[in-house]
């Protein structure tokens, strides 16, 4: 058995693959029409057409115990983004214990998406403001590799804290 992606029926797949593709910065790999596949494993599928093919059961919304989850270093400018949208937010940009920022949104049909911060910009972010490796490693999880890595790329690409990629 080999798992392909999760999906997630949409009332308005036009209106999805707008946010997804435009929004999100998403690239579409499959168009069937009701059904869209993204790269990273996730599909869309109009509401009508998937409630056929499970014999007309019923679709719940806003169940919260499944969400979508991207990475982007640049969340503020996101939000920014989102907020124009006229989307719900389940909470604005946070930090986690781990100290990684993420938001959380309801998309057009009550799924939850996630964004967070990658990892590697987590540790960079902690390293500018003058924490060591090791005090890293414990907040992060991280290796100590993995964040000397992390310190090197984004050093090389001279990014600020709390920029994009």
């Amino acid at each position: 058995m080999k798992y392909i992606c999760s999906l997630i029926v949409v009332e308005d797949v036009k209106k999805s693959r707008f946010l997804y593709e435009t929004v999100l910065g998403c690239k579409v790999i499959s168009d069937f029409g009701e059904n869209i596949a993204f790269e990273g494993s996730f599909a869309i599928h109009d509401k009508k057409h998937y409630q056929q093919l499970i014999l007309n059961n019923p679709i719940q919304k806003r169940s919260n115990n499944f969400e979508l989850y991207f990475e982007e270093d640049d969340l503020d400018q996101l939000e920014k983004k989102i907020e124009k949208t006229g989307l719900v937010f389940i909470h604005r940009i946070i930090e986690q214990p781990w100290k990684q920022r993420v938001i959380r949104f309801y998309d057009y049909d009550d799924n939850i998406i996630e964004i967070g911060e990658r990892m590697e910009h987590v540790a960079f972010r902690l390293f500018i403001e003058g924490i060591d490796v090791n005090e890293i490693s414990k907040i992060t999880y991280l290796s100590l590799e993995s964040i000397n890595e992390a310190i090197r790329f984004y050093k090389e690409k001279k990014v600020p804290t709390t920029g994009s990629t």
